[in-house]
């Protein structure tokens, strides 16, 4: 049996190895000049590569069609995935949250070792070899490429990814050639994506990460989303992992309209017990300026925006500011609003949202349901999970799946 597989990042690789590894003829083909780009700056180069997580938490880290994903995930569970890849010879660490990194905190070592057991397989890899057509005439698939060849296989896995990070090789060619075949894809848009903010403060707070803080969006009156973690300010709004999640669970909402978020710069306070500390403070630094005693509470950075939100004067004696002034502070610590007017594009997104629909393929297998023989695996589905290793796991369960099926 010979295989094809189009493309070449996490999900192609990793069904690569393990179909190779069972005896089946594979031409792995890659449209750019190198094997996982897209790999390589995951994780700020660092590839969160998996997380160690139980499994009910792998699970309810999906936010699309987790319970396609039942079955790929038990027969390749993220502790397979760790084992696979020290058996391979990569050292890895687990960090906060469960997150899994390679040892050496390089992309690269993690892209070293897939290469390497591709090699040791004998997967035929052909780079620089973008398939632009595919058909099917009785049992066998018929692959075009961009500079005219044509390729014949028996199966055709297609793990081209979705449309993030456009320079990686992500243009939605799966998504084109799943049409092209008679299978629906669903809405697609950027996911695990910062935030636009409509506040022209945040141009101020230009690269200002926030560690441990809380956020709350709303819509009016319902809250959609709340969590702790960090947060970065951008030239445009916001980004942090904190903010990435909260895509992944109000992208569809944003892009409906705009949405408050409520900053919570003091988690670890109660609103009283930092009222508390504010009125200590003030009393400790009575007459001083308050210019001078704000900054106690911020980074310097974020001082000035804070004093101006406020509503009191950087000037004015502590002494001489109003109960209702003081609470004013206080709440725009443990409630900092702001507005979410949009997400990022697609080539600040990590992931895409969308994809071949999950309902025309066969959960155990990969396998289209319209089209034998022909298997979708990887970002390509209407898959995707929160930060934190969840999205990559999806890649090596589905890619082995589909591997072990054929």
């Amino acid at each position: 049996m010979r295989l094809a597989i189009i493309g070449g990042g996490a999900a192609g690789m990793m069904a690569a190895v393990f179909a190779a590894k069972k005896g089946i003829a594979v031409d792995l083909y890659e449209r750019n000049e190198k094997l996982g780009k897209k790999l390589y700056i995951t994780g700020k180069g660092r590839c969160n590569l998996t997380n160690a997580c139980d499994m009910e938490e792998l699970l309810g880290s999906v936010r699309s069609n987790p319970k396609f994903l039942y079955s790929a995930f038990y027969g390749f569970t993220n502790r397979d995935a760790m084992d696979f890849f020290e058996k391979e010879g990569l050292r890895i660490k687990v960090e906060r949250g469960n997150r899994v990194f390679p040892e050496s905190d390089r992309s690269a070592d993690v892209l070293d070792t897939l290469k390497r057991a591709i090699r040791k397989a004998g997967v035929r890899v052909h780079l620089n070899s973008r398939v632009t057509g595919l058909r099917k005439e009785a049992d066998r698939f018929f692959l075009e490429l961009e500079r005219g060849e044509t390729r014949e296989a028996d199966r055709v896995f297609v793990a081209t990814g979705g449309i993030s990070y456009e320079s990686t090789g992500s243009t939605g060619d799966g998504y084109r050639l799943a049409r092209e075949l008679g299978l629906n894809v669903t809405e697609c848009c950027p996911s695990l994506v910062p935030f636009n903010m409509k506040e022209s403060f945040i141009k101020d707070l230009q690269g200002l990460a926030l560690k441990n803080i809380s956020i709350r969006i709303m819509d009016g009156k319902k809250k959609l989303y709340e969590d702790f973690g960090e947060l970065l300010f951008t030239h445009f709004g916001v980004s942090g992992p904190v903010i990435l999640t909260a895509s992944s669970v109000c992208g569809k909402k944003v892009r409906e309209k705009e949405l408050k978020m409520f900053l919570d710069l003091k988690p670890a306070l109660t609103k009283e017990q930092l009222e508390a500390r504010v009125l200590r403070e003030f009393e400790a630094a009575k007459n001083k300026k308050f210019g001078n005693v704000a900054g106690s509470f911020f980074p310097s950075k974020l001082t000035p925006v804070m004093i101006r939100l406020s509503g009191i004067s950087s000037d004015k004696k502590v002494n001489e500011i109003t109960r209702e002034e003081r609470k004013r502070f206080s709440q725009n610590i443990k409630e900092l609003e702001l507005t979410i007017t949009g997400l990022r594009g697609y080539n600040e997104a990590v992931i895409t949202k969308g994809g071949v629909s999950v309902k025309e393929i066969n959960p155990t297998t990969m396998e289209s349901k319209k089209v034998p023989g022909l298997y979708f695996i990887g970002e390509v589905l209407d898959l995707d999970a929160v930060t934190g290793g969840f999205n990559l796991q999806i890649a090596w369960s589905t890619g082995v799946a589909a591997a072990r099926a054929v």
